[in-house]
């Protein structure tokens, strides 16, 4: 069915002139009259009875005006879901706790007015994501990237746009606990508990390496039973620490006691990348990328990075 000729239809029977629809259709008359023919032999039946005023709508053109009249909002939303600005931007987090999830969450407040929907893709892996973007499923994804800029699609951009920086959490029994601050180095020796980092993934790559270079013990043995089980064993343990960036947002009861250790002398930065695909007309997203550059905050004094991070503009 030629959905033209069904707005072509509905705007007859709303006028009840050939004529007026022409003007509001902004075509020809003519033009008006054959989509009206055309749309008649397809149905099989008189869709309009003329008539000395104009047109007037036969029976079957009143039964088939509601269903014209749907045809024609399916339609109009359809085609506004994809249009760029008419459709939700979203936007992959790797979970709803970390200083991304934060950053969408104050970019939304600077701007209500833009539809946006934060997702966690249940496959966390950095590929999977870059995959997602260009299927078109999610249109940027916040990432540290453990890949070559010169090993990505083609279409793929890759823009670093937060630096968070790692503190050290602990319990009030633990022997760091009433450091006002630390070094990398000293760390060493004590365990530090970040349970369900896969290696190959970005957090793996990322937390490899920070060992690796200032000789930390990092035990990602046993499952991940998420953050209340992690900060109920740092609370009732004299010995675990973990790694939180200082934008990450964990709540804990009060008895706890916990302590955000700030970690300077280098300061470990995670580097967070937005993923997107080149070209992406979505205005919304335009609007994330130039926020996110504005309110960038590069952290104080030496930084420490993992080798292959996306080097900042």
């Amino acid at each position: 069915m030629d959905i033209e000729a069904v707005r072509t239809f509905v705007a007859v029977a709303e006028t009840g002139r050939f004529q007026e629809a022409a003007v509001d259709l902004r075509i020809t008359q003519q033009a008006v009259s054959k989509r009206i023919a055309n749309l008649e032999r397809a149905l099989g039946v008189t869709l309009f009875v003329r008539t000395a005023r104009g047109a007037a709508l036969s029976p079957d053109g009143r039964a088939f005006l509601p269903h014209g009249r749907e045809v024609l909002r399916v339609i109009d939303r359809a085609t506004a879901s994809v249009r760029p600005g008419g459709r939700t931007l979203r936007v992959d987090v790797l979970n709803r706790r970390i200083a991304p999830a934060l950053a969408l969450r104050n970019f939304h407040r600077v701007h209500p007015d833009m539809d946006l929907d934060v997702v966690a893709l249940p496959d966390t892996d950095v590929t999977a994501a870059i995959d997602a973007v260009l299927a078109g499923s999610i249109d940027a994804t916040f990432r540290s990237v453990p890949v070559p800029p010169r090993k990505l699609p083609g279409s793929v951009a890759v823009e670093r746009v937060l630096d968070d920086p790692l503190q050290l959490l602990v319990g009030p029994d633990h022997a760091l606990a009433g450091a006002p601050g630390l070094r990398p180095q000293d760390l060493t020796g004590h365990r530090i508990w970040i349970p369900g980092i896969k290696p190959g993934t970005e957090r793996g790559s990322f937390y490899d390496e920070l060992g690796e270079s200032f000789g930390l013990s990092i035990d990602a043995v046993g499952p991940d039973f998420g953050a209340e089980a992690l900060m109920d064993s740092l609370a009732g343990s004299p010995t675990l620490a973990t790694l939180v960036g200082a934008g990450d947002r964990y709540v804990w009861p009060a008895t706890h006691g916990l302590r955000r250790i700030p970690i300077t002398d280098p300061t470990p930065v995670y580097p967070h990348s937005l993923v997107h695909r080149n070209g992406n007309p979505h205005p919304a997203l335009a609007a994330l990328r130039r926020y996110l550059d504005t309110s960038r905050v590069i952290p104080p004094g030496r930084l420490w990075t993992p080798s292959w991070a996306t080097r900042a503009e």
